[in-house]
């Protein structure tokens, strides 16, 4: 993170009643020495684990705490904190508070404050690891994701406190400040070009019929958000899906495998880093016919060619070059997964991976959370699992902000 990004700017802080709101107190230092200025919103929750002293004493403003004290509330303090703010990190984001937040509901002085703010909102989700595997937390995740103006950054894997294995640490705080910094303009992938492609590839046998599959480029737009959340100019080639976000993209559409190629390969060598997670079509019809085909017309065998590789060729293109873009592909597989994908790593000569089983429950094409193994060179194996929006900022962390190996 370039500290330089938060001199001088406005951050809140709203405290979630989790056993993690210990480490906000090391996040709002932290914020400050940046160069920050903070302030604080704590829930009644939060209270019990810390005491507003302690928040008063690390950034030398008492934090809002209940609107219901004349003190704090004289001159309606939860909307002059939200004007004040430029932008809002929750941490520890509890499945309560995010669950109320989704709702829109206002009852503590984070929620009330966060419903009057109009800024970017950083979620750093700390829980249990079965509340955070919880269907209910997963689509309110999703959800709140599905506004631009909201990211997440964690939670990440370990031992909890309460004993369990899994996903529900609070974010390392470094991650926090960095997150924050990205959403104003100075994150770790500033400067960075990424080429994302998304969605599925139709190959037409007739104007009316076609030959793809049931992609609908969540997973590439996750990706390409959160990109462009950490810095990055992001450019998606995407094929041919339902109404997405565009804020913020340069976005390219296109139809057949032919022209996903044309388009990548005509921007990859300017890139940083090429994410190929479209579901490109393999076969294309050998010929297409120009007239809608007849149900007694059409031939009992259909005669399939080979499509480009769109991958295969941007990798081609690239090869040996000094300076190449990080080459990240996906792989979508029923079987044998991670072995398919490691043929696929070293064939196509790639930097990583990330494979999923698209049978499986949650997971795969048309869902809001998705379960991959990310496989990259010299690097262990790492198993994700979340709403889409939240794995591919776990991708973008592990790929390209702190890649090993």
């Amino acid at each position: 993170m370039d500290a330089s990004a938060l001199k001088g700017r406005r951050i809140i802080v709203g405290v979630g009643g989790g056993i993690a709101a210990y480490k906000a107190c090391e996040l709002v230092r932290e914020l400050g020495r940046a160069g920050a200025e903070v302030r604080v919103a704590m829930t009644e929750a939060a209270r019990q684990f810390v005491t507003p002293l302690t928040f008063q004493a690390l950034v030398g403003h008492p934090p809002l705490t209940d609107y219901f004290d004349p003190a704090q509330e004289g001159n309606f303090g939860h909307l002059d904190l939200a004007r004040w703010g430029e932008a809002f990190v929750v941490a520890p984001a509890t499945a309560d508070l995010i669950a109320k937040i989704r709702a829109g509901f206002g009852g503590d002085a984070v929620t009330t404050s966060l419903l009057a703010f109009k800024g970017p909102v950083v979620l750093a989700p700390a829980m249990n690891v079965a509340m955070w595997e919880n269907a209910r937390t997963q689509e309110n995740v999703a959800s709140l994701l599905a506004e631009p103006r909201f990211s997440t950054v964690g939670p990440g894997a370990g031992m909890l406190a309460c004993g369990d294995v899994g996903s529900g640490r609070l974010a390392d705080v470094g991650a926090i400040v960095s997150a924050v910094a990205a959403r104003l303009g100075g994150g770790p992938l500033t400067g960075k070009t990424v080429l994302v492609t998304a969605g599925p590839t139709r190959e037409y046998l007739d104007p009316v019929r076609f030959i793809s599959n049931p992609s609908t480029g969540k997973m590439g737009m996750a990706l390409a958000h959160e990109a462009r959340a950490l810095g990055a100019k992001v450019t998606v080639v995407l094929g041919p899906v339902g109404a997405v976000d565009r804020t913020g993209l340069e976005v390219v559409d296109v139809v057949s495998a032919e022209d996903m190629a044309r388009e990548v390969l005509s921007r990859v060598e300017s890139a940083d880093a090429f994410i190929a997670t479209a579901a490109v079509s393999d076969w294309r019809p050998e010929t297409r016919a120009p007239q809608k085909v007849k149900k007694g017309e059409g031939p009992e065998n259909l005669k399939l060619v080979r499509t480009p590789d769109v991958l295969l060729e941007a990798s081609r293109k690239v090869a040996g070059r000094a300076k190449r873009p990080v080459l990240v592909g996906f792989a979508a597989e029923t079987e044998r997964v991670v072995e398919h994908a490691r043929e696929k790593l070293e064939r196509k000569g790639l930097d990583a991976i990330v494979a999923n089983d698209v049978t499986a429950e949650g997971a795969g094409f048309g869902t809001d959370t998705n379960r991959v193994t990310v496989i990259s060179r010299g690097g262990p194996d790492r198993v994700l699992q979340g709403s889409k929006r939240a794995v591919a900022g776990e991708i973008l962390s592990l790929l390209l902000v702190s890649p090993r190996g």
